[in-house]
């Protein structure tokens, strides 16, 4: 246990530094280390302004917001896989991005808010509305895993059809582009704020459902074989539910929806160290946060001079990815 953890230590260390490092303009390792010193320590090292002032105030910034982004969507794929036992069960199965998508786009092109809402507010507001109504038509529907999946699709289509409507009657040339780069996904404007929002909730997200582990282990049998294991199935369908929409939608709030992530690195995690959550979910979140720090090196170096939006890399690599699995594990009939 005190192994893992350290390997998981030294990987998110060293994902986070060399996406510190990579860039437009490469930057030693060695120069991300001393900066950090320097900011947290006052280690004194005599550093250039422009390269200490770049690491500090946007790259590190950046990729820690992506590895948080990365960990939580991983996660919240994996624990949603095994509650509603779904292969192709995501963390967007519940609706929230495309609630987060039209929430984003009222503010953006309709002003909505006047003034008081900013882009993330308003794409966390459209996301928790959109989860409330597909709970709401869940609960109506039966509450069972079908339910809930059937909700998400009929949520996800509505605000799907909201946005697109908003966009073509309303949106500009400008207006139009800006929103389709962040429906993409887009870590350009994140900022040290953003780190103090997504650390704590994909902390506390992970602690809650790593908590549930032995639980989910019960579901991979059925709701009613879980039920006689003794896990209260009520209380831990809403808790974990709950958690996953949080993270969702307050990862998608910052940086937009990105695909892929929470449907793809459970099914790796899987292949890699087996299907008890003791030890799924901590390999899911781990390998999670190193692909979105991956991916965001990829998307500002693949074209020089141009920054992708980064679910443009996630699928890209999440695609294939997912084929091979496929091949290697076939889904059972």
């Amino acid at each position: 246990m005190l192994a893992g953890g350290t390997l998981a230590a030294v990987t998110l260390t060293g994902a986070v530094a060399l996406g510190a490092a990579v860039g437009e303009t490469s930057i030693p390792v060695e120069t991300v280390l001393k900066t950090v010193a320097n900011r947290l320590w006052a280690a004194g090292y005599a550093l250039d302004p422009i390269d200490e002032g770049i690491i500090w105030n946007y790259r590190i910034a950046r990729a820690l917001v992506a590895a948080c982004c990365g960990a939580s969507l991983a996660l919240c794929g994996a624990v949603l896989q095994s509650l509603l036992r779904n292969a192709l069960a995501d963390p967007y199965i519940l609706g929230i991005s495309a609630g987060a998508s039209s929430g984003a786009v009222a503010v953006a092109i309709l002003g909505l808010g006047s003034g008081f809402l900013t882009l993330s507010l308003g794409a966390f507001a459209g996301a928790l509305i959109a989860f409330g109504l597909v709970a709401l038509l869940a609960l109506g529907a039966g509450r069972g895993p079908a339910a809930i999946i059937l909700a998400g699709v009929a949520g996800s289509q509505l605000f799907n059809a909201l946005t697109s409507f908003i966009v073509t009657k309303s949106a500009t040339a400008d207006q139009a582009r800006g929103i389709m780069f962040w429906l993409l996904g887009n870590l350009s404007g994140v900022r040290w704020p953003d780190v103090w929002l997504a650390v704590p909730v994909a902390l506390a997200g992970f602690v809650l459902c790593q908590g549930h582990a032995r639980a989910l282990d019960a579901f991979a049998f059925g709701t009613q074989s879980a039920a006689s294991l003794g896990v209260p199935v009520k209380r831990v369908y809403a808790a974990l539910i709950a958690a996953a929409a949080f993270m969702t939608a307050t990862m998608v709030s910052i940086v937009g929806p990105i695909g892929f992530v929470g449907l793809v690195i459970p099914h790796a995690a899987r292949l890699l160290v087996g299907v008890r959550h003791g030890v799924l979910l901590p390999a899911s979140a781990l390998i999670g946060a190193a692909f979105m720090v991956a991916a965001d090196i990829l998307s500002r170096t693949i074209i020089p001079g141009q920054v992708l939006p980064i679910g443009v890399m996630t699928a890209l690599v999440g695609a294939p990815a997912f084929a091979m699995i496929l091949i290697h594990r076939p889904v059972a009939r």
